[in-house]
C-alpha cells in the first residue's frame, strides 16, 4: 500500500472537474520540509493547476523556516521572508498566485507586538495580511499532543494576548485561529470582548474524532452546531468552512488503502458545511484547502469537486462569494 497522502496513493481517484471556470481564492494552506515530506512551492502547483480555476491563495502559518538566530519573539519573522521567495518562485508560471500571508506573532506580548508586526509587514512586500495565534489545547492528550505550539487553555481569558488582539484590529489586521471544538465556547466570549477586531475562524472550530472524542461524533455535533450559533452572532467573526480532512477530524481516510472520493466527503461533511453557511451567511464564509495537511485524506482536485457538490444548488453570487468574494475581501487579495 501506498503511503496516504503520496501521489501514488492519492492517484487511485481520479474525478472529472466539476464546475471548472468557478473563480477560487484558496483561503489556507501550508509550505513547508518537514523530515521526508516537502511542501513548497512546486508542489502547491501542481495542486492548484490539478484542473480547478485557482487564481490566488493566501498562505497560512505553520512554523516553517523561523529565524534560527536573534530575538525569540522576532523569529517567526523567517517564515514571512521564505514565503514570499516562495511567491516569487511561482511567479515565474502561470496559474494561482500567494496573494497574501498570514504570519504567527504571540500575541501575549500584548502592545509589545507591535514590533513583531512591523517586521512581519516589512519583510513581507506587502503580503502580510494577518496573525494566527492557535488556541488549541486539550484536557486529555491524545495522539497530537495537549496543544498546538503556543496555545494555553486559558489562551483566550489572558489580558496581555487581548491587548495583542486589539492592537491587530487597531493596525488594520486580521487574526486567524486554530482551536479544537472544546473552544469554541471561550472563542464566542473573546469575539465579544475585541469587537474591533476581524478575527477568522479556522476549520469550523475543529470538531474532534480522535483519542477521547473517538465514537463521540452526534454529541460533539449537536454541541458544535449551538457553539457556532454563539460565534456567528459576533459581526467580527468569519469561518473558513474546509479543514476537516484532517487526521485530527478522525473520519478515517487517512488510514485507509485508498483516499476519499468526493461523494463520499459530502456525505460525511455537508451537515457542517449547510450548518455553518446558515449560521454565518455566504458573505461570511470561505472556502479552503488546508493543503498538505487534508491530503492526508483526499487530492485537491478531489477536495474541490467536493466542495462544489456540497453547495452545488446555490446561486452563482453565493458560490462566488464562497469561493472568492468573501476572502478577497477579507484579506484584501
Amino acid at each position: 500500500m501506498s503511503d496516504p497522502g503520496s501521489d501514488d496513493w492519492l492517484g487511485q481517484v481520479v474525478e472529472e472537474i466539476i464546475e471548472p471556470d468557478i473563480p477560487i481564492v484558496d483561503a489556507h494552506h501550508h509550505l513547508w520540509s518537514r523530515g521526508d515530506q516537502t511542501y513548497e512551492i512546486d508542489e502547491l502547483l501542481a495542486d492548484t493547476e490539478s484542473g480547478h480555476n485557482v487564481i490566488k491563495t493566501v498562505y497560512m502559518e505553520c512554523g516553517s523556516c523561523y529565524r534560527q538566530e536573534g530575538p525569540d519573539h522576532l523569529r517567526p519573522v523567517g517564515e514571512t521572508e521564505f514565503v514570499l521567495q516562495q511567491a516569487g518562485e511561482a511567479k515565474k508560471y502561470d496559474g494561482a498566485r500567494i496573494a497574501g500571508l498570514v504570519a504567527h506573532a504571540d500575541l501575549r506580548l500584548g502592545d509589545e507586538v507591535a514590533e513583531v508586526l512591523e517586521a512581519h509587514d516589512e519583510a513581507s512586500n506587502g503580503l502580510f495580511r494577518g496573525i494566527r495565534h492557535a488556541g488549541a489545547w486539550v484536557e486529555e492528550p491524545f495522539p497530537f499532543g495537549h496543544s498546538a505550539r503556543d496555545g494555553a487553555q486559558d489562551l483566550y481569558d489572558q489580558a496581555g494576548f487581548r491587548r495583542g488582539l486589539r492592537l491587530l484590529g487597531q493596525r488594520g489586521f486580521t487574526y486567524d485561529t486554530y482551536h479544537y471544538h472544546n473552544r469554541n465556547k471561550d472563542f464566542a466570549k473573546l469575539a465579544a470582548v475585541v469587537s474591533d477586531t476581524q478575527l477568522v475562524l479556522d476549520h469550523f472550530g475543529t470538531p474532534v474524532g480522535v483519542g477521547p472524542y473517538a465514537n463521540h461524533r452526534d454529541e460533539i455535533f449537536d454541541i458544535w452546531t449551538k457553539d457556532l450559533v454563539e460565534i456567528a452572532k459576533c459581526d467580527n467573526v468569519v469561518a473558513k468552512i474546509g479543514g476537516l480532512a484532517m487526521p485530527v477530524n478522525g473520519f478515517g481516510w487517512d488510514l485507509r488503502s485508498s483516499p476519499a472520493t468526493s461523494d463520499e466527503f459530502v456525505e460525511a461533511q455537508r451537515p457542517y458545511f449547510l450548518h455553518a453557511i446558515e449560521c454565518f451567511g455566504v458573505e461570511r464564509c470561505m472556502m479552503e484547502s488546508n493543503f498538505p495537511v487534508d491530503r492526508a485524506s483526499l487530492s485537491y482536485h478531489v477536495l474541490f469537486n467536493a466542495l462544489k457538490k456540497m453547495v452545488f444548488d446555490f446561486s452563482d453570487d453565493e458560490k462566488q462569494q464562497l469561493f472568492h468574494g468573501t476572502a478577497e475581501r477579507i484579506y484584501s487579495v
